[in-house]
């Protein structure tokens, strides 16, 4: 289980997006094929998914994959260029309800399943296995938009008008079919990443967003107990992350604009808690990183009451620009950081 086990002075640690774009083992794959093709062919993603984990030390490999994969299988079109983008928009509730799967689950989440196997039999055991998806409102964001975008006007639009309350129905089905799949391999938690949930309102998140998520995480515990679920947000406060108080849920991520130690604190009855330093420190000289690490070690093991409750990870992910010699460094230092609480 690597980064749930005991561990009375070191810190386990794992970033998002670990295998990405500032990565030369990436870069190497990614000459040869598409991202797509990385991402459905298993001995593809195992390589990209083990790559930083065997050259960086990581504690946890997360399965090189793609969120939105989901809306591909319910016949949205998905297509990277390299962004990813949908060739159909949920505009009105009757969007969600035309929408027509390409396959079954079990056949279309199936490289997902394959290459899970592939890095299971290659990884440590003493190394964690993860699985991920992305949460209902972040999917649901995407399907509106057609992609990235920033404003979310159309889809805080579908809140109120009904869009949502459908597409939610369809999706939370649709993810725990997709999640019983990677499960069914021999994972050891499952990541549901909510990146659009921070673009609410607190009064929308509460309303609309934790509702949903509550009964992703219920249903796939009842199949799955043993199944760590870790659950992300981005631009999502203390205020926020109070309001979440779900018992299915074993680690919160958050991101570096909530205290560290208020969030371990507050949370460390009922949660691990991943994170959570600025990405852009990775790209600053070795010496100012060190210097940032100190400070920051410092002043939240001086703050904080149990840190064996800490997973230690960014506050989202590796940025394309990062060197990989500062990976390589803040690996480094974590793993040979020791605290005495």
């Amino acid at each position: 289980m690597g980064i749930f086990e005991n561990r009375k002075t070191k810190l386990p640690l794992w970033f998002m997006r670990q295998a990405g774009r500032y990565h030369t083992h990436y870069q190497t794959f990614k000459k040869q094929y598409s991202f797509e093709t990385l991402c459905k062919t298993p001995k593809l993603a195992c390589e990209v998914t083990l790559g930083p984990v065997n050259e960086f030390n990581f504690d946890a490999a997360i399965l090189f994959s793609d969120i939105l994969f989901p809306l591909e299988r319910l016949g949205m079109g998905l297509s990277f260029h390299p962004a990813p983008t949908l060739s159909s928009k949920i505009t009105k509730d009757q969007d969600v309800y035309s929408l027509q799967p390409i396959s079954t689950p079990e056949e279309f989440y199936l490289f997902q399943k394959k290459a899970l196997e592939l890095i299971k039999e290659k990884l440590s055991p003493d190394k964690t296995l993860i699985g991920f998806v992305g949460a209902p409102f972040t999917l649901y964001a995407y399907a509106c938009e057609g992609g990235h975008s920033g404003n979310l006007l159309s889809a805080k639009a579908g809140l109120y008008n009904g869009t949502f309350a459908a597409f939610s129905k369809l999706i939370v089905n649709e993810l725990l079919a997709n999640m019983s799949v990677q499960a069914t391999a021999p994972i050891d938690a499952m990541a549901i990443f909510d990146t659009a949930a921070g673009e609410l309102s607190l009064q929308d998140y509460e309303r609309f967003v934790i509702p949903i998520n509550q009964q992703l995480t219920k249903n796939f515990k009842k199949i799955f107990p043993h199944v760590k679920l870790i659950y992300y947000s981005k631009h999502t406060n203390l205020a926020y992350l109070k309001k979440i108080n779900d018992n299915n849920i074993d680690v919160l991520g958050i991101d570096w604009r909530v205290n560290i130690a208020d969030a371990i604190n507050e949370f460390q009855s009922q949660y691990y808690i991943q994170g959570n330093i600025d990405p852009t420190w990775l790209l600053l000289p070795q010496n100012h990183l060190k210097h940032n690490l100190d400070i920051y070690m410092d002043h939240t093991l001086k703050k904080i009451k149990n840190p064996q409750k800490w997973i230690f990870g960014l506050g989202h992910g590796v940025l394309k620009e990062t060197p990989e010699e500062n990976v390589k460094f803040i690996s480094h230092y974590i793993k040979n950081y020791i605290f005495n609480n």
